[in-house]
């Protein structure tokens, strides 16, 4: 129906639930909005290339892994502008994210070394730091089991548990296949979707799990 460029390297994509409009990450440094029908609103510039970012459902902000300025960005879709930024401190890499919203924490993994950084979204601080799988590249937060799951291309799969918002342990670390670091968890289909790819005479595959209990 119609094509937008944005230029090179865009990567990550989200749908803002109260307005409808679509935001990009792309480029140097930016992320850019458009509505549904394809018209580019407004960018707002960032001072390295965006990874995984997340829009708040209730609120207007927008939480930025930036890895190449090693600190988050935290956006205001509303303004248009950066409000505040939190530094990584000695972990690198920081690319995955995902956000629990109703206890305002923000799920990080770094890959080195490789953790799994918990974030108070309020003030930005710092909650729990724990081991994960190596070379993550998606993490994914489970509100009915209040569990995160982050996919490692090292060849597994990180499950930590929730127990409160101030605490958290890795329960299991789920075998995979060495460079499956890409997937995506469905709430309304309970399901993990992990991407295979090809080795030699296996064809390359969609991997599904399911949570249990």
């Amino acid at each position: 129906m119609k094509s937008i460029s944005y230029g090179e390297d865009a990567d990550n994509l989200r749908v803002d639930p109260s307005s409808g409009h679509i935001w990009v990450g792309y480029g140097g440094g930016a992320l850019g909005e458009l509505d549904q029908e394809g018209t580019k609103l407004a960018d707002i510039k960032l001072d390295a290339h965006p990874e995984s970012f997340q829009l708040e459902k209730n609120g207007s902000r927008i939480f930025v892994n930036l890895p190449g300025s090693r600190k988050i960005a935290v956006a205001n879709r509303k303004t248009r502008a950066i409000v505040e930024s939190w530094g990584t401190g000695g972990p690198l890499a920081n690319y995955p994210m995902a956000l629990d919203q109703q206890n305002h924490r923000l799920f990080v993994v770094r890959r080195f070394p490789a953790r799994l950084i918990v974030l108070d979204t309020v003030q930005g601080k710092r909650i729990a730091s724990l081991s994960a799988v190596g070379d993550c590249d998606d993490v994914f937060y489970d509100e009915q089991r209040h569990r995160i799951y982050a996919i490692g291309g090292e060849g597994g799969i990180s499950v930590f548990q929730q127990r409160d918002s101030d605490h958290y342990d890795e329960i299991g670390r789920i075998k995979t296949v060495s460079g499956a670091r890409t997937g995506f968890f469905s709430a309304e289909l309970d399901k993990l979707y992990v991407a295979v790819r090809r080795r030699g005479s296996q064809a390359a595959e969609i991997r599904v799990y399911t949570p249990a209990p």
